[in-house]
């Protein structure tokens, strides 16, 4: 395989986390190379080794809420967080 082959096919995400996400994982912030046509769950996977978000997790993709199955794409901003809920 030669570097071109190499470059399409990984991609690099940018990987935020708010809130009891970033205190369960205790990193705010980092930047993830995953194989091209990962979806949010296959980031999941690679960042905590769970193969399911844990449950009411939001996802954000560039600032558009998306569900598990979405696939991200080099240079996407891709953030979690547990739903805001109020009393």
């Amino acid at each position: 395989m030669n570097d071109a082959q190499i470059q399409t096919s990984t991609i690099t995400v940018q990987v935020k986390f708010f809130a009891s996400m970033r205190e369960r994982l205790g990193v705010d912030e980092q930047t993830m190379t995953l194989p091209a046509g990962s979806s949010i769950t296959d980031l999941w996977k690679l960042i905590a080794g769970e193969a399911k978000l844990p449950a009411n997790t939001l996802v954000a993709v560039n600032l558009e809420y998306e569900d598990a199955g979405h696939v991200v794409h080099n240079g996407d901003e891709v953030a979690f967080f547990p739903p805001v809920t109020g009393g």
